[in-house]
């Protein structure tokens, strides 16, 4: 593969131009981590809005109708659902890993099977998440195994 870099006049757009005969899925899944990093997410701390890049995020929860975005050091809540934090960012570095969690791949450390065929999952942060089995085949996906 051949890449190209080229510098931007000034007040001209960035843009990436790809050439390929078929794109695979890889390619496909880089396209779309590149528009997902763009997005950001709103994070409410109290009164407080606060902007969050997706990279910073390690994972998302669902507690008690509540979707709290866990990043290093802080929690935020966020007032979308779940389902729809799946949706925008599944193209990227993030699955499901249960059904009330949403986890960043980027973010695992290291991952060491537990009972009944689920997942523990542990965190550059030092949290510890649980992957339910029904969703080890995604995250083996997610990592290309």
């Amino acid at each position: 593969m051949k890449i190209t870099i080229e510098q931007v006049p000034e007040g001209g757009e960035p843009e990436i131009i790809l050439r390929c005969n078929d794109p695979d899925e890889a390619l496909l899944g880089l396209i779309y981590s590149v528009n997902a990093g763009a997005r950001k997410l709103i994070g409410m701390n109290g009164l407080q809005m606060h902007i969050i890049h997706p990279h910073e995020v390690y994972y998302f929860e669902a507690v008690d109708h509540k979707v709290f975005i866990y990043c290093q050091e802080k929690v935020y809540e966020s007032r979308l659902k779940l389902y729809e934090l799946e949706t925008e960012y599944e193209s990227g570095d993030f699955f499901r890993a249960s059904k009330s969690s949403i986890l960043n791949v980027a973010k695992i450390e290291s991952l060491r099977p537990v009972l009944y065929g689920r997942y523990e999952a542990l965190l550059h942060n030092g949290e510890k998440v649980y992957i339910s089995r029904q969703y080890v085949p995604v995250l083996k996906r997610k990592l290309g195994l």
